[in-house]
């Protein structure tokens, strides 16, 4: 290992990213690609984020990506980061996953957030069917969830003193592992008062990291799957043979995250040609003074270098907050002339990484 601090497990979180010129089929066919080549480096395992109606983001529907990712590895776990809840009737989630893991015994996480995963727009066209949950119930539906996945299942009581018995699969071997995620105190209190494992989604936000954690360990009610606290992080992370062809392939990503965040129409992900052009003569709306500090301070959170540079940070991050476990999002964007099937950039982010931290598969 070429750090002073012990190696932590590393995972991926995917997005699935869209470019320009690229179909969602070709871009669901990379991060297939990716999982794989994170099967066989050794990561732990991968998860795909719930977003919607984003022109440079394919990772609609978690529970479908897993089931894909699940029957192309071999022996990575794969999972949610997250499902949004909100969006989803418990039961149908307990559903999903409960097959998922009926497919892929003991490789199935489920992840869950409560945000909404888009605008207030999609946020009504997600829940006109009715078939969704009530964000002011979130914790008893993550307790739904797990009594439901259970081989014991979730009963119901009637006023009448009746019961009726729901199961997610009619014979459950085995069920998923659920996990908090969030970037609030909420969320961390909340995992902590339920003895779930907690994720703090670093990679979008890293304000208020310190505090969630203290939070989550301090208030933690063990619970018997798991009788001690436990953390992962994500960051956002671009590794390549140079400083300055990973500097090129995080421009991007930092231009997309700028546009989100100043209210800029969103795009398809820029190649890393239009976005140094951009870049230059200024064109893109992201010149202006608001644009440019959000993408210095997003930079200045990532880990962006040569494979050791980047592996020393994770092991440096994963010290400095008392973890085991780094949830890598490879953010490297692509050059024009490489294929559309596949993410050459997050490929060589995670080859390089994994490098210096994680040891070889049999």
């Amino acid at each position: 290992m070429m750090t002073s601090h012990p190696a932590p497990a590393l995972s991926v979180l995917d997005l699935v990213p869209v470019r320009a010129g690229q179909n969602s089929a070709q871009a669901i066919a990379a991060s297939l690609d990716l999982a794989m080549h994170a099967d066989r480096l050794g990561y732990r395992r991968y998860w795909f984020a719930e977003h919607h109606n984003m022109p440079a983001v394919a990772s609609t529907t978690p529970p479908v990506l897993v089931a894909a990712a699940a029957s192309r590895t071999d022996r990575i776990r794969v999972g949610s980061g997250g499902v949004m809840l909100p969006n989803h009737a418990p039961l149908i989630v307990a559903e999903q996953f409960a097959a998922l893991e009926a497919m892929a015994p003991g490789r199935i996480d489920l992840g869950i957030g409560r945000a909404p995963g888009s605008d207030p727009v999609i946020t009504q066209l997600l829940r006109q069917s009715g078939a969704t949950s009530d964000v002011d119930r979130f914790p008893d539906h993550i307790r739904d969830i797990l009594a439901l996945g259970s081989a014991e299942g979730a009963t119901l009581r009637f006023t009448d003193g009746g019961e009726y018995s729901v199961h997610a699969t009619p014979a459950a071997s085995g069920v998923p592992e659920v996990w908090l995620l969030g970037s609030s105190d909420y969320s961390a209190q909340l995992a902590a008062s339920l003895g779930l494992p907690y994720v703090f989604a670093n990679h979008f936000s890293g304000e208020g990291l310190e505090r969630a954690l203290s939070l989550y360990r301090n208030r933690y009610v063990p619970s018997e799957a798991h009788p001690e606290p436990r953390t992962l992080l994500t960051i956002n992370a671009v590794a390549a043979p140079t400083s300055a062809e990973a500097e090129a392939r995080a421009l991007p990503q930092l231009r997309m995250m700028a546009r989100l965040r100043t209210n800029k129409p969103l795009i398809p992900l820029e190649t890393v040609e239009q976005a140094e052009a951009a870049q230059r003569d200024g064109s893109g709306g992201l010149s202006d003074g608001l644009a440019v500090s959000f993408m210095e301070g997003a930079r200045s959170r990532w880990l962006v270098g040569s494979g050791e540079d980047v592996a020393s940070g994770v092991a440096a991050f994963a010290a400095r907050h008392g973890v085991d476990e780094v949830m890598l999002s490879p953010v490297a964007g692509s050059y024009g002339t490489e294929p559309l099937a596949n993410s050459p950039g997050r490929i060589q982010t995670l080859e390089l990484v994994a490098a210096h931290l994680v040891d070889p598969v049999a």
